[in-house]
């Protein structure tokens, strides 16, 4: 049943000093469109929202602004069962949609935020916009692809409150601009996204995941030839979960047992070859399970982004930069090259990385071909690094911006590729 359009409501949330003390919510796209008309009158900057678990992610907004939430928007509109997409809210968390999508026996291959994991509170992993938003991949890309490549529709509001669509509810789909992998990965500094239409996948019912373990150089020369081989791998992660103890992960998935088992007595019997040890893990599929170290599952210290081509990534773990950090802790997608570094929180922790160390990691990834993104940093590290740095298209990046929000309100501060 439809809302009235003033079916809104208002509320006062306390964050930390990097975000927004208050936030706008509605439960109609109308309601929000209407204030943020009004905003764009005022010239008031604002910070576009889901359920406001990530706000503190990525760069810092530079100026007071009110957070607009669409996390009265959380329906899902539709889900084509047979053509495997579903259309929802962008308030919608997605642990709902993940859980919704399980009773049809589908899916959303896409892997969980840092931080949550499936049976967890339902809000810890966001919403389905704030994930397109940042259009943050892991290791299930190398099966399945990333963020905006399963995105084939999206419904935003403009700075002026002007509601606008792209793509469409079907796979194959070609009508207007694609708004779509524009808005993917803007970190809400361009629109906000309202809508969204993504593919689905059957859940495969037979699954297996077995650690490799041995020598980093071992590692790498079985990593190359099992990225080179017809295996069909759900994901392949380099995995750090204890100090100078690397390995690599694997998950596979099938229709079957008998089909799983094959694949994975061919690929173990390759390890072998290569001087590596094995393990089967219980796994029951189909996301990845986060093993974290009890440690970081509170605020950690730190948190990057990193990326480099995947045949770097062994330079990267044995590298000076890598091994002077302490207490740090990765998975990196070895397909992709892809993955996410955090140093782990303890109330009698004394060694705290500074901004030197992750200053040169981060010049030591950019010298492999790869960048570094900081995502969280802790406020007595100094003077805050830049979260990213200034892209080769920075000129086209701050022409686009302009072209969508003209009185610069949206997000001030927060635009992926230029350097705060």
């Amino acid at each position: 049943m439809l809302l009235s359009p003033r079916a809104w409501q208002h509320r006062v949330v306390s964050y930390p000093s990097s975000k927004p003390t208050n936030v706008f919510a509605a439960n109609t796209t109308k309601a929000l469109a209407e204030h943020l008309a009004d905003l764009y009158a005022e010239g008031t900057p604002w910070l576009p929202c889901g359920l406001g678990t990530r706000l503190d992610w990525g760069a810092p907004v530079q100026s007071p602004s009110q957070a607009v939430s669409v996390s009265g928007l959380k329906r899902i509109i539709d889900h084509a069962i047979d053509e495997l997409t579903v259309t929802v809210e962008a308030g919608l968390p997605l642990a709902e949609l993940q859980k919704a999508l399980a009773e049809k026996k589908q899916w959303l291959a896409l892997d969980w935020p840092w931080g949550s994991q499936p049976n967890s509170d339902s809000n810890i992993a966001g919403s389905v916009g704030g994930l397109v938003a940042r259009g943050l991949a892991g290791g299930l890309r190398h099966r399945h692809l990333g963020v905006r490549d399963q995105l084939i529709g999206i419904g935003l509001l403009r700075s002026d409150g002007v509601a606008a669509h792209a793509g469409g509810r079907v796979v194959k789909n070609v009508a207007g601009f694609d708004l779509m992998r524009l808005l993917c990965g803007s970190w809400g500094s361009l629109a906000m996204i309202t809508e969204l239409t993504l593919r689905t996948q059957p859940i495969r019912p037979a699954h297996a995941r077995f650690n490799v373990e041995g020598k980093i150089a071992n590692l790498e020369a079985w990593r190359a030839e099992l990225m080179r081989s017809s295996f069909t791998l759900e994901f392949c992660d380099w995995l750090d979960l204890e100090p100078d103890h690397w390995q690599l992960q694997i998950g596979l998935a099938s229709v079957s047992d008998q089909a799983v088992n094959d694949q994975l007595n061919s690929i173990q019997s390759l390890a072998t070859q290569y001087q590596l040890q094995s393990k089967r893990q219980p796994w029951q599929g189909p996301f990845p399970e986060q093993t974290l170290p009890e440690a970081s599952l509170e605020t950690p210290h730190w948190l990057v982004r990193i990326g480099l081509p995947p045949a770097q990534i062994h330079n990267l773990l044995s590298s000076k930069e890598l091994v002077a950090l302490s207490d740090w802790h990765w998975r990196i997608a070895a397909g992709s090259g892809i993955g996410d570094g955090w140093q782990t929180y303890s109330a009698d922790q004394t060694t705290i990385s500074n901004n030197e160390q992750l200053s040169a990691l981060r010049n030591h990834a950019h010298q492999l071909g790869g960048y570094l993104t900081l995502l969280r940093q802790p406020n007595n590290s100094g003077d805050r690094l830049p979260a990213w740095l200034d892209a080769p298209s920075r000129p086209l990046i701050e022409a686009v911006k302009q072209q969508f929000d003209p009185k610069r309100q949206v997000a001030i501060g927060r635009l992926p590729g230029v350097s705060g």
